[in-house]
């Protein structure tokens, strides 16, 4: 798959416009697994607000996200 310019744009602004990001499997309060929970533990217990977005809602999202990363697991955090 190839990353579309409105994918890579989402990204860019989902990154951009926050200081910490989550991209996680679930959410930051129902994680469903558990490197996605424990990222999130650390975070919260870290005293770190970030922003959530769950990666199983939205294939385009999880498949856009591995070639902007380059990285093909989850969660990926990232942060300013």
């Amino acid at each position: 798959m190839s990353l579309s310019p409105e994918m890579k744009a989402r990204l860019e602004k989902d990154v951009k416009d926050n200081d910490v990001v989550l991209y996680m499997k679930g959410t930051q309060d129902f994680p469903v697994c558990g490197f996605s929970s424990r990222a999130s533990q650390v975070l919260k217990a870290s005293g770190v607000r970030f922003a959530d977005f769950n990666i199983l809602e939205d294939d385009n999202l999880r498949l856009g996200l591995k070639e902007f990363s380059e990285w093909p697991t989850f969660p990926q955090c990232y942060i300013k």
